[in-house]
């Protein structure tokens, strides 16, 4: 039998499968889609089984082949479904085939190939001589050679000569980072009539093995962990230890899941009365589920208008059919939320992925999958791989949401992915949002996708009111606060009130950047082009980019001067603000620098749903999602953060997060109110915001991407190339540049070379090529060439390329 094995080496010369041979031994074990480890040249590598024949596909000399070493798993981390997937994936966004199975796996799961230096039989004692080193691998025959570098420094130098010699040798170990939690549990032995008995024959001072013994004949057939008698009853290990030597308790080992939501309890809640139009959008899709038929649905619903309950419902009857559901939201702090509501619902049937978990929690979630012991996953953009073999739904919550796209490679959007699983499955899609992503709702209106429409909230509940305040006009009133005064006056009132409020701003930090005002010097980082953001917290400037930190100055590094200031606002600067205006405000701050401890996220969203907070200041991360009763109040400190960046969505981008942020506001039985501050009041993204007009935004804006000649009216790719010297990096993108224009079509569009608009990250100089087309099916294929003649011109120079199909972030 021959095994057809990709290996972790993700480079375009290794991009298929190799042929391996598969010993007697491990044929039992070895399945598609199997972790094994493999000899690959002088190492051996991790690699996953792809094909197993009776005949090979490189060679006809079967006894040329090397050997399947090991199998790493007793079941296959990968189905045959998610192996398609992954070849699919490669091919679409030109990555290595080995890289797409590797973004469908937990971490645990991507073991590292070693070095590691081994005593041959010539080594004994006789040959170690004075050698410490030599010593020590003849008692323990084999140590990584990045541990005797460490801790033999003075004779490391001489191993190359040892090996010579014979006395040792070098091989690659597979090192597997699984990691399973065990825990004690004492498991009684004894029956109904020998406990009585043992009871009464211990001693009076035996008092904690007599209350041992009297649990277990009050709980029969029980087991305890150590953990629980020593926490709940005070029982230390020294009588059960004692207990075992009679042989009347055993304690053993057991494997438990890491579980974060193990000592939460979940209320179950009331399936609410559907609304007319929630009843109105169910039918189609729960038609196709029973149908068991591949259909994709967009569900344009205003903010509150009940999309969660049909999703909910969706989902029961996706499991009552036996089938499974994949439930994806945009972000972390969607997370907390969204779980009380599945795991009041479908309670141990849920699994949870997202990137708040550790690394062994994450294991544990996924195996729960792969063993079929759940039948939904929610989770953000990588739960889309959960491993399941009888998908019938799949739901993108937000799903206009750029985090759904994956900036490394694979540089896959779960949306394209979702959408590929469906087909396979003959499942439902079923994507959601207030404001829809231009392309999304392009393809709807023109028949790819269902168009589902809820224009009202539930229970008819008005949209807040909306309040748009030109910030030029508050400057020429003399008013040069961050908060205008339609701002103040409302938050005044909220307080008095005892309601709560959100406040965004899309800048973290306290000031955007750092300027002398005798000079002009601007800080900006050393290995990127940009500016440094002051953080007040610990009174250090830092680069967003690179993470590069300085302590905060005192003089101007250029020109001595004391009058080195902080402009710009950032949402530290913004919680200060509020503390000095309103003595006593309970500001509760949501950002990167905020969250970033495990559990943070749900931590503060906890303590403002409990009223401990009267502010929800924050990032995008508050935008979206979010349903507290007592919001009457979105504030909006800066809403032409996003409008004036150099990308094509920024005006969709801005319009988004308007809508999202004031969708927190009176979604119960209060009434909202929305503030927008902004310099351009007259942009069509700001008026249409205003009046929760997605329809009118998206005419205006397809109007603006048809001029332009930017999706959905062409599709786009972004090759980027980088490296430490200017010339060399603009060298390669001209060679690539003229490369494609001799073999493109000639409806295809090249833009460039030009410098990228950030032209230095990480001390690396960038420059960009864009490609605009409309239906050209062979591109795909042409840029993988392109791709393998680039690695011949750029064996000696080391350029970086990144290729990332329908980009979102151009900077």
């Amino acid at each position: 039998m021959i095994a057809q094995i990709i290996v972790d080496v993700p480079v375009n010369r290794t991009n298929r499968p190799f042929d391996y041979r598969i010993p007697a031994w491990l044929s039992p074990l070895i399945r598609v889609g199997s972790r094994v480890v493999v000899p690959f040249g002088p190492r051996k590598l991790q690699g996953y089984v792809t094909g197993i024949t009776d005949e090979g596909t490189d060679f006809t000399d079967h006894a040329r082949l090397k050997e399947v070493e090991q199998v790493l798993d007793d079941t296959p981390p990968l189905t045959k479904e998610l192996l398609d997937m992954s070849e699919w994936m490669s091919k679409q966004y030109l990555c290595p085939w080995v890289t797409a199975v590797q973004a469908m796996l937990p971490a645990v799961l991507k073991g590292k190939s070693e070095k590691w230096l081994t005593a041959t039989d010539d080594l004994d004692e006789d040959t170690c001589g004075n050698s410490g080193l030599l010593w020590e691998l003849s008692r323990k025959r084999q140590l990584p050679l990045a541990e005797v570098e460490k801790q033999f420094p003075e004779e490391y130098l001489l191993v190359p000569g040892w090996i010579h010699s014979g006395l040792l040798a070098t091989e690659y170990q597979v090192k597997d980072r699984i990691t399973r939690k065990h825990q004690s549990f004492v498991r009684c032995l004894l029956g109904p009539e020998q406990l009585a008995e043992a009871i009464a024959s211990l001693p009076a001072r035996a008092e904690q093995m007599r209350r041992v013994l009297t649990l277990f004949s009050q709980h029969a057939d029980q087991s305890f962990s150590m953990q629980m008698l020593r926490d709940e009853w005070g029982i230390t290990r020294s009588p059960l230890k004692s207990l075992e030597a009679k042989g009347w308790l055993v304690i053993e080992q057991v494997e438990v899941y890491r579980d974060p939501y193990a000592n939460r309890k979940f209320s179950d809640k009331a399936k609410p009365e559907f609304t007319p139009l929630q009843k109105q959008v169910l039918a189609p899709i729960l038609s196709s589920i029973q149908n068991q038929e591949y259909a994709a649905y967009l569900l344009h619903g205003v903010t509150g208008s009940g999309k969660t309950e049909v999703y909910l419902e969706a989902i029961e009857k996706t499991l009552e059919k036996g089938q499974e559901a994949i439930f994806l939201v945009p972000e972390i702090s969607l997370t907390p939320q969204m779980v009380e509501r599945f795991k009041a619902r479908f309670g141990a049937d849920v699994a949870v992925l997202h990137s708040g978990l550790s690394q062994g929690e994450k294991f544990d979630e996924w195996r729960k999958i792969i063993r079929k012991q759940v039948k939904v996953v929610v989770g953000a953009r990588s739960a889309i791989f959960a491993p399941f073999e009888n998908v019938g739904l799949i739901v993108i919550d937000e799903e206009h949401e750029s985090s759904y796209k994956q900036e490394e490679t694979p540089r896959y959007h779960a949306r394209e992915v979702a959408l590929w699983r469906a087909k396979r499955n003959h499942a439902v899609l079923l994507m959601g949002s207030a404001t829809p992503a231009l392309e999304t709702y392009a393809l709807a209106t023109r028949g790819r996708y269902t168009l589902l429409e809820m224009p009202e909230r539930v229970g008819n509940r008005p949209m807040p009111a909306v309040h748009v305040v030109d910030m030029r006009e508050e400057l020429q009133a003399e008013n040069r606060s961050m908060f205008s005064r339609k701002l103040h006056e409302m938050i005044a009132d909220r307080l008095e009130k005892q309601e709560q409020m959100v406040i965004f701003l899309n800048r973290r930090g306290f000031s955007t950047f750092v300027m002398c005002r005798s000079c002009g010097y601007t800080m900006r980082c050393i290995h990127c082009d940009i500016s440094l953001t002051y953080h007040k917290t610990n009174h250090t400037a830092r680069c967003h980019y690179c993470g590069y930190t300085i302590a905060q100055p005192a003089h101007c590094p250029e020109c001595q001067s004391e009058h080195i200031r902080f402009f710009g606002t950032g949402t530290q600067k913004v919680e200060a603000e509020l503390a000095k205006l309103f003595p006593g405000i309970r500001v509760i701050r949501m950002d990167v620098d905020t969250t970033s401890r495990k559990g943070a996220h749900e931590e503060l969203l906890s303590k403002f749903r409990k009223g401990q907070g009267d502010v929800l200041l924050g990032t995008q991360m508050i935008a979206k999602g979010l349903d507290f009763p007592r919001v009457t109040l979105a504030g909006i400190i800066a809403a032409d953060t996003s409008l004036h960046i150099p990308d094509f969505r920024a005006a969709e981008k801005t319009f988004q997060l308007l809508t999202q942020v004031g969708g927190r506001a009176g979604r119960h039985e209060l009434d909202g109110d929305v503030v927008i501050q902004t310099y351009t009041p007259e942009h069509y993204s700001i008026q249409h915001a205003t009046r929760h007009d997605y329809r009118s935004f998206y005419e205006d804006e397809m109007l603006q991407r048809r001029r332009t000649g930017y999706p959905p009216y062409f599709r786009l790719v972004l090759l980027t190339f980088s490296h430490e010297d200017v010339p060399v990096v603009i060298r390669s993108a001209h060679t690539m540049a003229d490369y494609l224009r001799q073999r493109l079509a000639e409806t295809t569009i090249l833009l460039g070379p030009v410098a990228s608009p950030i032209a230095r990250v990480k001390d690396r100089f960038r420059f960009q090529i864009m490609l605009k087309y409309r239906d050209e099916p062979q591109l795909s294929a042409l840029l993988a060439q392109a791709t393998a003649a680039f690695d011949e011109w750029n064996k000696q120079q080391k350029v970086l390329m990144t290729i990332d199909v329908d980009p979102y972030v151009l900077l």
